[in-house]
């Protein structure tokens, strides 16, 4: 199958088909409620924390720029990244594990998988068209929504799957340009985020050889860590834009040597995205001190603890009554698993609606 077909055909429009994906997936309900959906602080924490949508348009915008830059396909990138977390769960990663463990608990061993799930909502979930379910984008959009991160052939997913998308091989190259955009969109708002709400400080950061390189470009511009806002803005973007450039530096020969047969690349081979090999090693001690000194902070465990009991609570209360379901979910329980129809629904929860039901439910006060 060509990476620009769909398994329905459709007559052409002004558009290409990439940016017919993009439009599609913009326009649907599950990207609209990834604005009230964890990335690491609680949507309820206040109105400036980035949430899945933020970091969504975060991602599509600097996957957008490389793309760009190294002569690739703009839309096809943009797509993949505005997609990348559609199933996601409320509660950002916990609540995902959380279900994970809940469905594998009750015996139904391929449990849960925000990826997998995401390409669910574009294939299955979305319903917008009479003579189909899903949104039917471009073989190349779902591919790299099923293979966003390495490695790609788990051992849950159907054989469906399996024979349609090549999991022994690489997606391709703008689908590997997304999983690093997400990488740079989430290692430097987490530090914005984390930083604006005092949870850590760039003291604590400075054990890091990459934030001491981005710290003296923002001090050579004659800013201080006591004009807040600006400094930490003058970080994000300092941060992003080293990553950015180091990573065109590194790529841009390889890309130009394999893009055309980019999702050929059997998943053994070195992928052609990345950073130089100092750089990674920078990029994973910061990622260690975040998940140390920010992640495993006691708040955030707080109230990640708060919303792994809502998904429990709401996984069991449904699964003992199903009659609690909403319509359109009840009447699918004649035709499918209970399990999975009960996990779609929560999946698709916002972190305020989870939480509202599970007090709801179980009589306490929100």
């Amino acid at each position: 199958m060509l990476p620009n077909q769909r398994f329905h055909p459709i007559s052409d429009d002004f558009r290409s088909p990439y940016a017919r994906d993009r439009d599609r997936i913009i326009h649907s309900g599950s990207f609209r409620r990834l604005e009230y959906k964890t990335q690491v602080f609680l949507n309820s924490q206040g109105d400036f924390f980035r949430t899945r949508l933020t970091h969504s348009i975060e991602v599509s915008q600097i996957a957008r720029s490389i793309a760009s830059h190294l002569g690739l396909e703009e839309s096809l990138a943009e797509s993949i990244a505005l997609s990348h977390d559609l199933g996601h769960t409320p509660f950002g990663h916990i609540g995902g594990d959380t279900l994970d463990e809940c469905l594998k608990e009750r015996g139904f061993v391929s449990g849960f998988e925000h990826n997998f799930q995401s390409f669910r909502v574009v294939t299955k979930l979305e319903q917008r068209y009479k003579a189909f379910l899903g949104l039917n984008l471009t073989y190349a959009t779902l591919e790299g929504i099923i293979k966003h991160s390495y490695p790609y052939n788990k051992t849950f997913l159907p054989n469906a799957i399996r024979e349609v998308f090549a999991l022994d091989t690489h997606p391709s190259i703008e689908a590997m340009v997304v999983d690093r955009a997400d990488e740079i969109a989430y290692i430097s708002h987490d530090i914005d985020d984390g930083v604006a709400s005092g949870l850590i400080t760039f003291e604590t950061l400075k054990s890091s050889e990459l934030i001491q390189t981005i710290l003296q470009k923002v001090y050579a511009e004659g800013i201080h860590e006591d004009e807040d806002e600006m400094f930490r803005y003058r970080f994000s973007s300092h941060l992003i834009n080293h990553l950015v450039y180091s990573l065109l530096e590194y790529s841009h020969d390889k890309v130009d040597n394999s893009r055309v047969l980019a999702s050929a690349i059997p998943a053994t081979e070195e992928i052609p995205i990345g950073f130089e090999p100092e750089l990674e090693t920078q990029i994973k001690k910061l990622k260690k001190i975040l998940f140390q000194e920010l992640y495993q902070h006691k708040q955030i465990m707080r109230k990640m603890f708060s919303g792994k009991q809502a998904i429990i609570g709401l996984f069991n209360a449904l699964m003992e009554e199903p009659k609690m379901l909403p319509h359109y979910y009840l009447e699918q329980c004649e035709r499918r698993n209970k399990h999975r129809i009960i996990s779609d629904y929560i999946a698709s929860m916002s972190d305020r609606y989870a939480m509202k039901l599970y007090n709801e439910l179980y009589g306490r006060e929100g």
